[in-house]
């Protein structure tokens, strides 16, 4: 019993010398600080602003459908999220979708959701982007046209500070994507 005695109050005296030597006064009392918009960012910041967006779906020339739409996007939240909102038609009829992107420095990765009026699936998103390239690409997956799952690719090329295009493509069979649609974006001035 004195054994017992004597190694609980080793290990009381152990845990108490951790808190005092091993957390500095006062530290359990500040919050910590929030997290800043990096240079990693800008790449989306360049997206910020009310832009005439013309959406392509894929097909051969003579049967490619084409709608209009108008996407307005702002830095939110602290600068750390963009958010996009879309309005628009899509095969005659309403089209509306949400946005928000941000990038998490600890992943190293570019990651979004995506919600729209045609689906109650949210498409989330996480890609890199190409300096040299001036392209963001980001995969998801998500349900297909035929209802099982396939995994989607879009990629933004920013072309300059009035324009950029995002094409989103469905993973084919051996490795081959298809392109689904395509995306021009002009800045409303």
């Amino acid at each position: 019993m004195r054994v017992l005695s004597s190694f609980l109050a080793i290990a009381v005296i152990g845990v108490a010398a951790f808190m005092l030597l091993g957390v500095p006064a006062g530290a359990a009392d500040e919050p910590p600080a929030p997290p800043k918009p990096g240079p990693e960012h800008d790449v989306l910041k360049q997206m910020e602003g009310t832009w005439e967006a013309t959406v392509k779906m894929a097909g051969d020339a003579k049967d490619a459908k084409e709608s209009k739409g108008t996407t307005s996007s702002k830095m939110e939240l602290g600068g750390l999220w963009l958010v996009s909102n879309h309005e628009g038609d899509f095969g005659g009829m309403k089209f509306q979708g949400k946005g928000m992107d941000t990038y998490d420095p600890a992943k190293k990765k570019y990651l979004g959701v995506w919600a729209d009026s045609m689906g109650t699936y949210p498409m989330l998103t996480e890609g890199t982007y190409d300096k040299v390239k001036k392209t963001l690409t980001m995969t998801s997956e998500g349900p297909g046209p035929d209802g099982k799952m396939a995994k989607y690719q879009m990629v933004t090329e920013f072309k300059n500070k009035d324009s950029y295009t995002m094409t989103m493509s469905i993973g084919g069979k051996e490795g081959k994507d298809t392109v689904m649609m395509t995306i021009t974006y002009k800045r409303k001035k």
